[in-house]
């Protein structure tokens, strides 16, 4: 089973994320904030992030430099997910080490849809 990670401090983000991946086969933990993130990763690297941009406690980007230049940090595929969409913020976010944009609110088909792009779905 693929183990996804979800980071946010809205426990509504994190119980929606969880569901919706669950239904995808993924096993979910959940961290409120990046450090709570990066203490998840080093016990067990998962297959997919799933972030918030703005987490509290380490900001989403500071996270995801991190996670990189970690031990086995280039294997998940990281998706930001946030309220903002302008081209700029993605564009930090991109050049940061993410591989998507998840844009909230979200729901099963665009979730779907993401891991579809990612090469994260069974055939």
């Amino acid at each position: 089973m693929r183990l996804g990670l979800v980071v946010d401090n809205s426990s509504v983000i994190r119980k929606v994320a969880r569901r919706i991946l669950e239904d995808h086969d993924f096993e979910v933990i959940e961290a409120e904030n990046g450090e709570e993130a990066l203490e998840a990763c080093r016990r067990q690297m998962p297959d997919l992030v799933i972030v918030d941009w703005k987490t509290p406690a380490l900001p989403g980007v500071v996270f995801v430099r991190t996670l990189r230049k970690a031990p086995g940090g280039m294997k998940p595929k990281v998706v930001y997910c946030s309220t903002e969409n302008d081209p700029e913020t993605v564009s930090h976010a991109m050049s940061s080490g993410a591989d998507q944009w998840l844009l909230k609110p979200f729901d099963r088909d665009v979730i779907g849809e993401m891991l579809r792009d990612l090469g994260l779905t069974f055939p």
